[in-house]
Parts: C-alpha cells; structure tokens; sequence
C-alpha cells in the first residue's frame, strides 16, 4: 500500500506538469517539461516471504524539451524570435534573468522592455535605450538595433553548454548558476517581428494526461482491494473459535 501511495503522489505531480503545459500551449517561448522519475529502493524490515526488497516511486527531477517552437510572424518591429539555441537577457528585481519570450516594446524613455517593465539587457549587461524621434528600428540577425543606418545597441543573446542547469522562477523565465558555463551567440540567431510559439504538442500531451489518469485510477482500485482484503483478514482472524 505504500509502494501506491508514493506511485499516486508521483502521477499526481506528473498530471500537474501535464496540465501545466497544456494551459501554456499560446505562451510564446513556453518549453515543455516532463517529471523524470527513479526507482527508491528499501530493505524490508521483515522479509520472511515475497521479495526481500521493495521499490518506491520516487520523484527525480523536471526535464525540459528546449526544442524550437514554430516562429511566428506578428509585423510588430520590435518582437524578437531566437532561432537555435539562446536566451534573451532581462533585468529585473530579482536579478539577471533569461527567457525565450521575445514580445518586447518601449518604455517612455525609450528603454527595451519585456512586458511586465524588465529591462532587455545588451552584449554588454546595459540596458538598450532607443531614441523615439530618430525613426524606426531596424534590428539585423545578429542581434544588432540601427535607427537611419547608425548603431544604437544589440540584443544579448546567451548561449549556456548546459541547459539543465537553469532553474524556472515564474513567467516564462529561468536563472542560472554564477558558474554556469555560458556565451554570447553572435552569428545569426534573430528574427524580427516575430516570436517563437510554445513548443508544446497538445495532442501528445492531452494522450499523456489520459495515460496518467488511467495509471491513478489504476493504483486507487489496488489499494481499494488491498484495504478490502485486510479488512475481511481482521473480521475473520477476529471471529470466535
């Protein structure tokens, strides 16, 4: 009976991630994330019959898909899509953070900002500041921002050796370790006026969510029959002679 309840947290913490993915199928730059889990072994104190070692579920940890999404044309200059791998760079309250969602705009003074204020950040770590009254903004594939041909910024875009090391902090966002190896990509990795759409695969997803409720619906009748059966045990065993 233990060896289900651990097996029903685990789907229940798989359905979560599920639904999760399925609610953000719109959220540009949204990766898929699946619960990766590992078998926790323990002795039994007493193994008189049956095996003398019984195995858990036991959660490991949050795989994420950081395969690229469909780009999506919006005509809006300054929305931003990395093709390959990268993430933008933002400043918040909270620190550097990194992101795929490339909806920016501009603030009154003229800065690049995501959409909740943070700062888009350059190859330099500085905000970018565009002039309102120079023109529009051409932005090249390399990251690059020009107003009438003269320079004005570029978008950092940063590469890290190892995604998994990143951690979600909300909004679309993650952080990174200080010692995390990284790199500014400086070939081609922009588009401009678009955006990357989710990568999530609804209908793989939807069949996921059905396989897990299946496989909890599952484990609840065991343990059902289980408690069943301990229960006519102890109104046998307690009869008299």
């Amino acid at each position: 009976m233990m060896i289900g309840l651990s097996q029903q947290q685990v789907l229940r913490r798989a359905l979560d991630i599920t639904a999760n993915n399925i609610a953000n199928v719109s959220t540009a730059g949204f990766k898929a994330e699946q619960l990766l889990v590992e078998a926790d072994p323990w002795t039994r104190a007493r193994a008189e019959d049956g095996p003398p070692q019984l195995n858990y579920v036991a959660e490991w940890g949050m795989g994420r898909d950081f395969s690229q999404g469909t780009l999506e044309q919006t005509g809006r200059p300054l929305d931003l899509a990395i093709t390959g791998e990268g993430f933008f760079v933002l400043d918040t309250p909270q620190g550097e953070r990194f992101t795929r969602d490339g909806r920016f705009s501009m603030d009154a003074g003229g800065t690049l900002i995501a959409q909740d204020g943070a700062r888009v950040l350059d190859e330099g770590g500085a905000p970018i500041t565009i002039d309102p009254e120079a023109g529009p903004v051409a932005i090249s594939s390399t990251g690059e921002l020009a107003q009438n041909g003269v320079p004005v910024g570029r978008v950092a875009v940063m590469r890290f050796d190892e995604p998994g090391v990143l951690s979600k902090t909300g909004e679309n966002r993650y952080t990174a370790p200080n010692d995390a190896a990284r790199e500014l990509v400086m070939g081609d990795s922009v588009r401009q006026g678009f955006i990357e759409s989710s990568n999530v695969r609804p209908i793989m997803e939807i069949t996921s969510m059905m396989e897990v409720s299946r496989a909890y619906a599952s484990v609840t009748r065991m343990l059902q029959q289980a408690d069943e059966l301990s229960r006519k045990a102890i109104e046998r065993l307690g009869r008299p002679g």
